[in-house]
């Protein structure tokens, strides 16, 4: 057992004794996300750090929750492998360089640009090492894809925001990266780029990511749909001049963009620090709206960016739009979070979730209670207390 791990189960087991809450926090960059948490001491685990195991032929990693996710990424392209789910690398609360580790980004369960073709962080955890609210060491899972029978227990940790218990070691999948790459700008209103969406998804096209936005770079702004191929290189090749077919049809023209200033754009996509990211106004949050995709434009008075071909739309919102977002994301079967508060919150705070249903909060608070009895863990950061 390495000084780290015994350094972990002496705090927790402090806590429990003494009845104290404890704060998960790696490089800290999702400082802004969730409820308010209660007070804590903080369990820093960046002592905790390395790559346990890599097998490149056996398309797994395994490796301590407190490495820094761009030391994996780094490691990960050597081999010309990648993170498929592209967890977002936010800047820490000091906006210092980001030093996002691979236990937030697995505890934080958010994911790129690609998340509706790659799927998210869950669906690429394998197996994790943990240490529940009574200090015992758990393990779940392994390093294949199929390995136990009954509940994936793992995979409940990813999105927990630290609540259920202390992630040390995470295997995760992971993927080679793809031979060609084309990204395709065209300039389209947001229906028509809904319509194109929904359809070239029931279509094999190696479409691998989109990305609708008022483009303020441009001089006026201007209508633009993103759309990222990713596949064999005879698929690309074919499937460029046919969506670009698509889009003439539509009223509007494909253009390809250079490969490496769409590289950039896509890597600011998977950060939010694209422009429209930049808030336009102090009293503004930032709303995230989770939709199928295949939801219509929504009748609200703010523009989004849309991403994961419609069924994630960013957008500007005062906190007091709270009920009409939830309202019209609610009609069409989605949900509202405040992913951002703004920089001069209200007193009187909307929740930042869509409030569960009586059932669904009695079994989150049941799931809880079985990995952390003792609320060691329990910071309100999911708001369920």
């Amino acid at each position: 057992m390495s000084s780290a791990i015994e350094q972990f189960l002496t705090q927790i087991r402090h806590a429990v004794a003494h009845g104290q809450t404890l704060s998960i926090q790696g490089g800290n960059s999702l400082h802004f996300y969730g409820e308010a948490a209660a007070s804590a001491q903080v369990l820093d685990t960046r002592a905790h750090t390395g790559v346990v195991s890599y097998e490149p032929s056996e398309l797994v990693v395994t490796v301590r929750a407190g490495t820094p996710l761009s030391e994996l990424e780094a490691l990960l392209a050597e081999q010309g492998q990648c993170l498929a789910f592209e967890p977002p690398r936010y800047r820490a609360a000091n906006n210092q360089h980001s030093q996002a580790t691979v236990g937030g980004a697995v505890a934080g369960g958010l994911a790129g640009p690609a998340r509706a073709v790659a799927g998210g962080v869950r669906d690429h955890v394998l197996g994790v090492q943990m240490i529940n609210g009574k200090g015992e060491c758990l393990s779940f899972g392994g390093q294949v894809m199929k390995n136990v029978a009954g509940y994936d227990v793992s995979r409940v940790l990813a999105g927990s925001m630290g609540t259920l218990g202390l992630i040390t070691d995470v295997s995760l999948k992971v993927l080679p990266q793809a031979p060609a790459e084309v990204t395709l700008a065209c300039p389209l209103p947001q229906q028509a780029a809904l319509e194109l969406l929904h359809r070239w998804g029931a279509q094999p096209l190696p479409l691998n990511a989109s990305c609708w936005v008022n483009d303020s770079s441009t001089q006026p702004a201007q209508d633009m749909l993103f759309v990222r191929l990713r596949g064999a290189v005879a698929a690309v090749n074919s499937a460029v001049p046919r969506m670009s077919a698509d889009v003439k049809a539509a009223g509007g023209t494909a253009s390809v963009m250079d490969t490496a200033q769409a590289s950039i754009d896509w890597a600011a996509c998977r950060d939010q620090s694209l422009p429209f990211f930049t808030p336009p106004a102090p009293d503004l949050a930032l709303w995230r709206l989770s939709l199928p995709p295949t939801a219509p434009v929504l009748a609200l008075p703010y523009s989004p960016l849309i991403e994961w071909q419609g069924a994630l739309r960013w957008l500007w919102a005062p906190l007091s739009a709270a009920s009409e977002l939830r309202a019209a994301a609610a009609q069409v079967g989605g949900h509202a979070t405040v992913f951002r508060p703004p920089v001069t919150p209200l007193s009187d705070m909307p929740s930042v979730f869509t409030s569960l249903s009586t059932v669904q909060q009695r079994i989150q608070r049941e799931l809880q209670k079985q990995f952390d009895p003792h609320g060691v863990f329990n910071t309100g950061r999911l708001g369920l207390f």
